[in-house]
């Protein structure tokens, strides 16, 4: 695990007043991002910091979080960096909430009203007019009373406005193929859309059930180690097809219409609310 960044002890001074004085975990750290959980007597929060190219990201991130009701916010700068506390979120992810059903132990209707929690969260969240632009199967929580809260908001937008100078895709593997060609034509900045969201919800969903990604990458001559240049290309060209492993028809079958669907003709979030309802477990 790496070390904190002693240049980011004002964020530290922001979590001891949270939560009292905190035991540090590092959670995540890629590529200048790191996330550490901060642990106290009185509470847990969430330290995210960025360095070198994603500082301005993070800065991003901080930004949108607080504009957002419900989450609260402390961001800060340093030299070469931008770091910010929240409230820790408390709950699995939806990925950890379908194990059992990937594991073929049951499950299910445990993993339908957290599906139906995230539709209904980034319906939300939409309604409210913004773009979350990078959902993926650890970025819904759960909490013990059903509500779920939405993480990673690096790449969120507020309708009418583009924050970034360039967009080059979040997650590849649940990039809708409009916005990935999008993103090799130009011109930029691409904006993302709700359209690709509900892409990416379709496609976070059908992960979560299966283990694996929805597109069937190795029927397309594309295996490990392809460059994400190459698959992102492929998406665009709409030339890997869906995967045909089906655990769960009667959730897959709906989520498959939804990835197959143009932009105009998905479902909006809260329609995906009654096509997940609709499934049996």
């Amino acid at each position: 695990m790496g070390e904190f960044a002693p240049e980011a002890a004002e964020a530290l001074k922001v979590a001891e007043a949270a939560c009292g004085q905190p035991e540090l975990e590092e959670i995540s750290s890629r590529r200048g991002s790191s996330v550490w959980k901060a642990t106290g007597p009185r509470g847990i929060a969430s330290i995210k910091v960025g360095t070198g190219g994603t500082a301005e990201v993070t800065a991003r991130e901080a930004s949108v979080l607080d504009q957002l009701p419900g989450y609260t916010v402390t961001a800060g700068r340093f030299d070469g960096g931008v770091w910010f506390v929240t409230p820790w979120l408390a709950g699995p992810s939806t990925w950890q909430v379908f194990r059992p059903v990937r594991k073929g132990e049951g499950g299910r209707d445990d993993a339908l009203a957290a599906a139906v929690g995230l539709c209904r969260a980034v319906a939300v969240l939409h309604a409210e007019g913004w773009v979350h632009g990078d959902l993926q199967p650890q970025h819904g929580i759960h909490g013990d009373d059903g509500t779920v809260r939405l993480l990673d908001f690096a790449w969120s937008r507020k309708a009418g406005t583009t924050p970034w100078m360039t967009f080059d895709g979040t997650m590849v593997h649940l990039t809708a193929p409009e916005l990935a060609t999008r993103i090799i034509t130009g011109p930029q900045p691409v904006d993302t859309t709700r359209a690709a969201d509900v892409y990416a919800l379709a496609g976070t969903l059908w992960t979560c059930a299966t283990g694996h990604w929805p597109l069937d990458y190795e029927s397309a001559g594309l295996g490990r180690g392809t460059p994400m240049k190459v698959i992102r290309e492929a998406i665009a060209a709409k030339a890997v097809p869906l995967s045909s492993l089906t655990p769960w028809p009667a959730l897959q079958t709906r989520l498959r219409s939804v990835l197959l669907a143009g932009p105009d003709d998905r479902p909006t979030a809260a329609e995906l609310i009654t096509m997940v309802q609709a499934v049996g477990g």
